[in-house]
């Protein structure tokens, strides 16, 4: 541990020359995720739809959800373990232009009406998943600590745009599958292929400096020129309650992302296929999505400064009692009411947006530059795998329960959240107060 020469530097403060190059990285990373999140939006919106139509079972309608966020696990892995090693921008842009070949996948498959290919494709579709989350954290890389949540937020922020309008454009893009000869339901998938393939090419091309490599280059400077001085790497004696702390950070920090991720995941499969059985047109449900969509991600730079001023902690507690309140409303809103089902889902994605900054903040803080990429991957990995479960299993559960139980047994599910921060403070407090009143 004390071998690392970076950990003086483990959360890469950057100096005032570093200002224009995050501007800059900012600005790409802002291009790429607006036009990811049009991608991104195809999946959500009609995926379940298209597997119930192929397959003719509401019971396997959550199995394109599970399929790519599958697919967005072993993504999440292999982008996070290419960056550590080379850099953010070659694991960023494989991760786009895997996501564009997916959804060519699916395109193809519906038009030749393979299931197998459909699945395959949706896997593959879900490195775009792993990359659109992955993102948040080349955010925050060169941003100064205490501007960290804030920067996380703003990458999420650019989702949005990309992510409202994809769902807005399902009968657009269907009348041009239709008329291309494919099944209209595809179409969302070939503004996919168009827009992964355009983020590839802007990552590849403009995200210089890369924001993790520059900041481990600080990291090195900053530790040469201490060491040139004759300074101390840091405080003595509390090496081994420092790294139980960052232990528990990430446990903390994984566990908020993934009961988020699982509950998010879970309601939002099976809200179009719920509406589409209670007589809800591809438009109302495209509506309904695109307002969880908006507020998965446009309450971020409130929420950034949210986690800035009051703490990651305090924000992850919110984020589990507002899911415990969609999951309810979504259970109880009557199925023929668009408006309710909305309000449920705006809800449900302000929960998922609490959860997802302010477990970030907790890792970013926790994790030293060294190992930061691939940890944050393996992170992601953890999330992927809760939201593959989540959407896998939501069609049985409907199937077997009815759409009510499936929402108000996730809103239960998320309040496990409040118990799992509150111990992880109480536990950090008490370690803090125990190194402060020892005088050795």
């Amino acid at each position: 541990m004390g071998a690392r020469p970076a950990a003086p530097a483990t959360h890469g403060t950057p100096g005032s020359a570093t200002g224009p190059e995050q501007k800059r990285i900012m600005t790409v990373l802002v291009i790429s995720q607006v036009l990811s999140g049009a991608g991104l939006a195809a999946g959500i919106t009609v995926g379940a739809l298209l597997a119930e139509d192929m397959l003719g079972s509401t019971g396997l309608a959550g199995v394109p959800s599970g399929l790519f966020t599958a697919g967005a696990a072993l993504g999440a892995m292999v982008i996070g373990r290419l960056s550590e090693r080379w850099g953010r921008r070659p694991g960023l842009t494989l991760g786009h232009a895997t996501a564009a070949l997916g959804s060519l996948g699916v395109v193809v498959a519906a038009a030749v009406d393979m299931v197998p290919l459909l699945f395959l494709s949706l896997f593959v579709y879900g490195a775009g998943t792993a990359v659109n989350l992955l993102a948040r954290y080349a955010g925050a890389d060169l941003a100064p600590p205490a501007r960290r949540a804030s920067a996380v937020s703003t990458v999420l922020l650019a989702t949005t745009f990309g992510a409202v309008v994809g769902p807005n454009l399902v009968t657009v893009t269907g009348d041009v599958a239709h008329a291309w000869g494919i099944p209209r339901l595809a179409g969302p998938f070939l503004l996919a292929v168009v827009a992964y393939a355009a983020a590839a090419v802007v990552m590849g091309t403009s995200l210089r400096p890369d924001p993790l490599l520059r900041a481990r280059e600080l990291a090195a400077a900053e530790a040469a020129e201490r060491a040139a001085a004759g300074g101390a790497d840091g405080p003595a004696g509390d090496g081994g309650a420092g790294e139980r702390a960052h232990v528990r950070g990430v446990a903390t920090g994984t566990a908020v992302m993934v009961l988020s991720q699982l509950v998010m995941i879970g309601i939002m499969t099976m809200t179009p296929v719920h509406m589409s059985a209670h007589g809800h047109g591809t438009q109302a449900t495209g509506l309904v999505i695109a307002l969880h969509v908006a507020a998965m991600f446009l309450p971020s730079p409130l929420t950034g400064r949210l986690v800035d001023r009051f703490g990651a902690p305090r924000i992850a507690a919110a984020a589990g009692v507002t899911l415990l309140l969609a999951g309810l409303l979504a259970a109880l809103a009557p199925p023929h009411q668009g408006a309710a089902l909305a309000a449920a889902l705006v809800l449900l994605g302000l929960g998922w947006n609490f959860g997802l900054v302010s477990g970030t903040a907790m890792i970013t803080e926790a994790v030293p530059l060294a190992t930061r990429a691939s940890t944050q991957g393996l992170v992601d990995v953890a999330i992927a795998i809760a939201g593959s479960t989540g959407g896998t299993t939501s069609g049985l559960v409907v199937a077997g329960s009815g759409y009510p139980a499936l929402a108000a047994g996730g809103g239960l599910l998320a309040l496990a959240i409040v118990p799992v921060v509150a111990y992880s403070s109480t536990g950090l407090r008490s370690r803090a107060t125990n190194l402060y009143r020892s005088p050795r």
